[in-house]
């Protein structure tokens, strides 16, 4: 009886906690962009949210389909870049912004990287620079090598033949198995984890 109650527990903790987590994450990002303006958010809950989306939405748009808006974009980029103190944190947000969306995306090149000979092990990783000639790691690689469940990584520097490419898996679907500790399948949405029976 006992085991059958922590059983379906368990069972009710898998379907609940990720809806759970998912609700309070949304519920946190919109209620901390309320709060910008929170006299407007006491009136109209959410507008400065749906507000925030829109004129960051119309700012793409007119930055990507216009030249004078285009033209704007680059002035305040290149004041923002040029500015002492603010482009240290300017330019490094921009970079790693534009490595996960964007035409400039960095981590489309997923790899497999041997980061042990004995024992073999290897992890998944994305190539980010192909060479490592000018800093004299002539035949090196740069690899970017995500943590599970985490936003963080790290780079290690290793020689070409350390790496092959990953085969039969999208760049999304290699971060997704990266950032999953290996939980999330290959070939599609579904985990390979399942819950005892």
């Amino acid at each position: 009886m006992t085991n059958l109650f922590l059983k379906n527990f368990f069972q009710g903790l898998l379907i609940i906690g990720p809806i759970g987590l998912t609700i309070y994450v949304i519920y946190f990002v919109i209620t901390s962009i309320d709060n910008i303006i929170p006299s407007v958010a006491k009136v109209i809950p959410g507008l400065v949210f749906i507000s925030t989306l829109l004129v960051t939405a119309l700012l793409g748009f007119l930055g990507n389909k216009f030249v004078v808006g285009r033209f704007f974009v680059d002035a305040v980029d290149r004041i923002l870049e040029k500015t002492p103190g603010i482009k240290h944190i300017y330019s490094p947000t921009k970079d790693v912004m534009s490595s996960f969306v964007g035409d400039k995306k960095k981590f489309s090149d997923p790899v497999w990287v041997k980061t042990n000979e004995n024992p073999e092990i290897w992890r998944i990783g994305f190539l980010t620079q192909k060479e490592m000639a000018d800093v004299d790691k002539h035949n090196y690689v740069a690899v970017y090598l995500p943590h599970s469940y985490a936003i963080s990584g790290w780079v290690i520097v290793t020689e070409e033949k350390n790496i092959k490419p990953v085969v039969g898996m999208t760049a999304a679907s290699a971060m997704k198995f990266a950032v999953s500790g290996g939980v999330a399948g290959f070939h599609s949405d579904e985990n390979i984890f399942k819950a005892p029976e």
